[in-house]
């Protein structure tokens, strides 16, 4: 059974870097939208911020199809998405059925680590709102949801 590790952290929380720093996950499919959003925005001389709202849409229509490739593959996923919400989890799980899902999830960072965290990636800006939101809103993810296991880091 092909196994999705399910990412769970706000942004900054160290969801992709730690992909990064896990020498068993290479040759695994690593779904996310940012690589769609950097090369755009590369190629448009622009920065990630520039064009995140306007390409975002195309982005999600490519990280989907990536990760039906990746299923029609059967190989092992990475989703390296916020997944805050049991609603977003969801979505991921209705995706997959056939597979094995564990959650990978990162603490939110102390305030001024975090704001740290997201100075330091020039030209991908997040709405400190838009940060604040996600914390309000996070759902701590549990077996229920068809979890297998549940991995902290």
């Amino acid at each position: 059974m092909p196994k999705l590790y399910m990412l769970v952290g706000v942004p900054g929380s160290g969801k992709s870097t730690w992909i990064k720093n896990q020498i068993w996950a290479l040759g695994l499919s690593v779904v996310s939208t940012d690589p769609w959003v950097e090369d755009h925005a590369k190629r448009q001389g622009k920065t990630y911020s520039e064009v995140f709202e306007e390409y975002m849409p195309i982005a999600v229509r490519m990280m989907t199809n990536h990760a039906l490739v990746a299923q029609a593959n059967g190989n092992d996923i990475i989703w390296d998405q916020t997944s805050t919400t049991r609603a977003s989890r969801a979505k991921k799980f209705r995706m997959l059925p056939e597979y094995s899902a564990i959650a990978v999830v990162f603490p939110t960072p102390e305030p001024e680590e975090l704001a740290q965290r997201l100075a330091s990636r020039p030209g991908k800006t997040i709405p400190p709102e838009v940060i604040a939101r996600m914390i309000e809103d996070w759902e701590e993810p549990d077996l229920s949801e068809g979890f297998k296991e549940i991995w902290r880091v």
